[in-house]
């Protein structure tokens, strides 16, 4: 039987910052993937959009709330890069880089014979294959001073960030580590949240391709509604048509992208064959009925089930991303 010996003040926690919420998860023991812990803390309004933070003092203040609320002073953090500053990239480099030596390599050419779309990133890199005369490699990007905005915070707050990572690879960990991924799939992930849709492909459980759409999200249409069990909620109090056309170009983007990557990628000789949608947008159950309609491949969601979360109550949906992340390096 597997059991932590490590004190429970030593667990990791998992943050994930977005537009309209903090949230923060810890799984109960290094290698399990029941969750221990979970909260959330809702946002005013612009205080960060697409990702940028537009007031650091307040997002601060509300952090330290949050740290002291939770009991996660001075403890480790993993957290999420937000999509909108992340990209994926393949290239070729020449077959004799030593893989301890790709990155310096990479530094060495960006603006010469590779380009990126912000200058100074911080990036991590996978190989995909080696011949004779090249080799292939996967960049994942993301411009340094954002991301080191987003740790500094954590850092001012007497935490400590060990690892940034990107969405799409803690949502696929965590359908992998339930047993739902399948390395022939040729798998299009869609996170669809209230704020943001970010869409990845994923071949041989590595993902090539990911592509950001900022969604329209003010307090005009959405309010904080307090519930029945004295929690605040985003309730949408705007037209239902709004959100319609809204979906509508999302689903045209989607399909836009599975045909790139069918033709203009592949050729015509690989495609889409699944597609898994999760996110916290309070439509999700209808957006996933309406995909199913409109798209001629499976769409399935992480199915939770099987595993009992020891709480009164049921792990939300909204919280799988940060899950995913909590299962990082495990």
């Amino acid at each position: 039987m597997a059991f932590s010996l490590l004190p429970r003040k030593n667990r990791t926690v998992n943050l994930i910052i977005n537009d309209h919420s903090i949230r923060y998860v810890e799984i109960k023991q290094h290698n399990s993937i029941i969750p221990y812990k979970w909260g959330e803390r809702y946002l005013p309004f612009g205080l960060i959009t697409n990702g940028k933070i537009n007031d650091l003092e307040t997002l601060s203040n509300i952090l330290e709330e949050c740290i002291e609320e939770w009991k996660i002073k001075k403890r480790q953090v993993r957290f999420l890069v937000p999509d909108s500053y992340v990209i994926i990239r393949k290239v070729q480099i020449p077959a004799d880089i030593k893989d301890d030596e790709i990155k310096g390599y990479l530094y060495l050419e960006l603006g010469s014979s590779i380009h990126l779309p912000f200058e100074e990133p911080v990036f991590d890199v996978v190989v995909l294959s080696t011949n004779k005369d090249k080799k292939e490699v996967l960049i994942f990007a993301a411009q340094e001073d954002k991301v080191m905005k987003y740790s500094n915070l954590l850092t001012d707050l007497n935490l400590d960030p060990v690892a940034a990572e990107i969405s799409p690879l803690s949502l696929y960990r965590l359908f992998y580590k339930l047993d739902q991924a399948k390395s022939s799939d040729h798998l299009l992930a869609v996170q669809f949240d209230v704020n943001g849709v970010n869409i990845s492909i994923f071949e041989n459980h590595i993902p090539f391709f990911m592509h950001h759409l900022p969604v329209e999200y003010s307090d005009e249409r959405w309010n904080l509604k307090l519930n029945q069990e004295g929690h605040y909620e985003l309730k949408y109090a705007g037209e239902v048509n709004d959100l319609n056309y809204q979906f509508e170009d999302i689903y045209k983007e989607i399909n836009r992208l599975m045909d790139f990557y069918r033709y203009t990628l592949h050729q015509g000789q690989k495609q889409v064959t699944k597609i898994l949608v999760n996110g916290d947008h309070l439509l999700l159950p209808m957006i996933i009925k309406e995909m199913e309609s409109r798209f001629f491949v499976p769409i399935t969601s992480i199915d939770y089930e099987p595993l009992q979360v020891e709480h009164e109550n049921p792990f939300p949906r909204s919280h799988y991303l940060a899950l995913g992340l909590a299962l990082k390096e495990v």
